[in-house]
């Protein structure tokens, strides 16, 4: 497997590991080093990449980074009772230019999921998503993108690609694989009314701040529906981390942002995890404290999927069918986990047999709000989605 890109673990952080306990996580990592180059992959579950990418930081005056303390940090918590195999490959180190990089990542993504690994990027810039979703060209027909952010990120796609513009490129790009694009946090105020019209327009789903921290679990659904997650650290309040990663006095909190990243992990579509716009500061322990507990929740999540969304069978499932202004809704409720899913009516007629992609993950709330005459949003907007 030709990885010859990446760089190892720096020795500082191998120094560093050597002196934990040995039920500590470093401890039982297989871990790209000097000396023994990059671990063999077979078998290997999860797999931790680091891009040292900042070069399109709107802000971008030239200063280099490490994720250093964010390993120190990831390495020294202890493993929950997890049945996953976890590799630390290193770090894509900035290419000649920036679209060098993105080619690496875009590479190497392509093979971890081809080989069912699921990785963990952490990045500089959150532009790398854009890179992370052209690795999904010849593997996915269709995808579906959640965007833990303040900002929508959309753009101008004229203009060229930076970290807080992708999304334009993302949607307007050839080949056109988007399907369904979700913000998760998302605060008004940094965002243009066209912008927020925009994606209301498209169809795209969009959970304000203060949704999401009222009812956090309003956004397992679409995280259950996302192949690929890519948070911005700077959705999470300043008040949580250290002084350069600060953004603004409102965001996510702690709790907050660890079980979103443990709704994606628990998810069985997710396959690719990001985390972006880490900046280190003197004072660094706490943001590479946080960043490792949501990397510790991601796994954790992995670790706690179920396969119950077999419906084939009629044993698998509860069915529930109502009327909301003379459309028929069909609700299934898995009897293993107790999640809801709903059907999307106009692929049910191509096959009878029910398959994954018919049906749309909801909560116990849409059907209750359907036995109220009242239509599903998600549902509403995949159905618009379609017929366009």
């Amino acid at each position: 497997m030709n990885f010859n890109f990446l760089s190892p673990v720096s020795d500082l952080v191998l120094a560093h590991n050597e002196l934990l306990s040995t039920q500590a996580l470093g401890r039982i990592l297989k871990i790209h080093s000097e000396q023994n180059g990059i671990p063999d992959l077979d078998h290997v579950d999860i797999a931790i990449l680091g891009v040292l990418e900042n070069r399109n930081d709107v802000n971008y005056i030239g200063e280099e980074f490490n994720l250093n303390e964010i390993r120190k940090s990831l390495y020294g918590l202890f493993p929950g009772s997890w049945n996953t195999t976890i590799a630390d490959l290193g770090d894509i180190n900035k290419g000649e230019s920036v679209e060098d990089t993105y080619f690496a990542l875009k590479t190497a993504i392509s093979i971890l999921v081809k080989k069912n690994i699921i990785p963990i990027i952490l990045g500089g810039t959150q532009d790398l998503t854009y890179a992370n979703y052209r690795a999904y060209d010849n593997l996915t027909p269709m995808v579906n993108i959640v965007n833990v952010d303040s900002k929508f990120d959309l753009g101008d796609s004229t203009k060229p690609i930076k970290n807080n513009s992708f999304v334009g490129k993302v949607i307007l790009d050839q080949p056109y694989n988007l399907f369904n694009y979700a913000t998760i946090g998302y605060q008004t105020y940094f965002n243009p009314q066209e912008e927020i019209d925009l994606m209301d327009s498209l169809y795209f789903e969009s959970y304000r701040l203060g949704q999401v921290s009222h009812n956090i679990s309003i956004v397992e659904p679409a995280l259950r529906d996302a192949n690929i997650v890519s948070i911005d650290l700077t959705s999470v309040k300043g008040a949580e981390v250290s002084s350069n990663q600060k953004y603004s006095p409102n965001g996510l909190d702690g709790k907050e942002i660890c079980a979103i990243s443990r709704y994606a992990g628990i998810s069985n579509k997710v396959t690719s995890f990001g985390i972006y716009e880490y900046k280190p500061s003197k004072d660094d322990e706490i943001t590479s404290m946080l960043v490792s507990q949501m990397i510790w929740y991601f796994i954790e999540g992995v670790n706690c999927r179920v396969n119950d969304d077999d419906f084939s069978e009629d044993r698998n499932y509860q069915k529930y069918i109502t009327l909301v202004d003379s459309q028929e809704l069909v609700f299934y409720k898995s009897n293993k986990t107790g999640r809801w899913w709903i059907e999307i009516p106009f692929l049910a007629e191509v096959n009878n047999k029910l398959k994954r992609h018919t049906l749309l993950p909801c909560m116990h709330q849409d059907y209750l709000d359907a036995c109220n005459n009242k239509l599903p949003e998600r549902w509403y907007k995949a159905f618009q989605k379609n017929c366009v």
